[in-house]
């Protein structure tokens, strides 16, 4: 089904990049990587070049099979359909329901509220705390809903369908959230985070390596 190695359009310090990084290395999946700097020339994905490949100016893009995908849920759950082992969304359907609802949150209720689009239309010295006013606000939800479907992960005892919490970014006190911390934990030491990790990607400044 290939047609050539996958491309991924993705900048190091993007949760929703990352969130399709560790996709594609929990399926084992090789990719070539393009970055595209957000911040630099006053944000790459403003270029001609790069709203002709993603009309919303916005990473991730993955180029692959022949098309070129939009927004990391999709991407995702393209390389699902079409590349099922290892599984990302769990067999049973009311658990698939509840990954897609957790996924849903923190990719539509969470993150889009503090990304640097939208923290460019607040005035630099609230940027921090009209950041952690959103992440606070769907922990508190999402810590509850955990409670009642996690196990070892987000969902059960499987690794599904990546979630990232990036509240380390913005100087979050995640002692209210012990599900979501443990969680984070248990992820972050498996190979698959490792690799895809911000500060080992192409793109990651020197200062930031690790």
């Amino acid at each position: 089904m290939q047609a050539g190695k996958p491309i991924l359009y993705s900048y190091f310090r993007s949760s929703c990049s990352w969130r399709v990084r560790i996709a594609l290395a929990l399926k084992g999946i090789d990719y070539e990587t393009v970055p595209i700097n957000l911040i630099k020339d006053g944000g790459q994905q403003f270029s001609k070049d790069f709203q002709a490949l993603n009309p919303m100016k916005q990473v991730p893009a993955l180029k692959i099979d022949g098309i070129t995908i939009h927004q990391s849920l999709a991407i995702i759950e393209y390389l699902e359909e079409t590349r099922p082992t290892p599984r990302l969304l769990p067999q049973d359907p009311k658990k698939r329901a509840s990954v897609r609802m957790i996924s849903d949150l923190i990719a539509g209720g969470i993150q889009p509220l503090q990304n640097l689009s939208v923290l460019k239309q607040v005035e630099e010295k609230f940027q921090l705390t009209w950041a952690q006013n959103a992440i606070i606000s769907g922990f508190n939800a999402l810590e509850q809903i955990l409670q009642s479907t996690a196990g070892t992960y987000c969902v059960g005892d499987e690794v599904s369908c990546p979630q990232v919490f990036l509240y380390y970014r913005f100087k979050v006190d995640c002692t209210p959230y012990p599900t979501i911390s443990s969680i984070n934990k248990r992820l972050l030491v498996l190979e698959a985070f490792q690799v895809t990790h911000p500060c080992r990607q192409p793109d990651t400044p020197t200062e930031l390596r690790a």
